[in-house]
């Protein structure tokens, strides 16, 4: 049976030193209205949501939040990675380890909101209407430009 090849990356937990890599990275896709923006002060407040990934060199070279919503529903969000790292497997490794700790944590689902919908649809996600999560899911919204006219698909896995 083959194995599959050694990933030159690995995922960890946030320190305080990857907070204003975090913050470029989301703000490098906010800006190309992927993604939402985080302040500074979010990142921070929720830094013990973050995980990075590192390429062999300890380089941050992507990032994802698992955000708790209620006792059985959490989000993936934030999910960045640098652009010159596309395709190489970070993406999925970032949302795994968020999956993980869902499992850990005793959560029933998890979704995210996003326009990557075949990425995680190859992750196990399916995608589901957005009217189905509860309103706290959209209290980001309320600061998002496209608020009124929101494209983004709700996606969720059961765990």
């Amino acid at each position: 049976m083959p194995t599959e090849p050694k990933s030159n990356f690995a995922v960890r937990k946030t320190r305080m030193d990857d907070v204003d890599t975090i913050h470029s990275l989301i703000s490098y896709f906010a800006e190309r209205r992927k993604m939402l923006f985080r302040t500074m002060d979010e990142l921070y407040e929720r830094i013990r949501e973050f995980r990075v990934c590192c390429d062999s060199d300890g380089k941050v070279v992507g990032c994802c939040a698992l955000s708790i919503m209620w006792r059985d529903l959490a989000e993936i969000r934030s999910l960045a990675v640098l652009p010159e790292y596309f395709g190489r497997g970070i993406g999925r490794l970032l949302v795994e380890d968020g999956l993980r700790e869902a499992r850990e944590l005793g959560l029933k689902q998890v979704f995210a909101l996003t326009y990557e919908i075949e990425f995680f649809r190859k992750l196990g996600f399916d995608i589901i209407d957005r009217n189905q999560l509860p309103h706290k899911v959209w209290t980001d919204c309320i600061r998002c430009p496209m608020k009124d006219n929101c494209d983004e698909v709700a996606v969720l896995i059961n765990l």
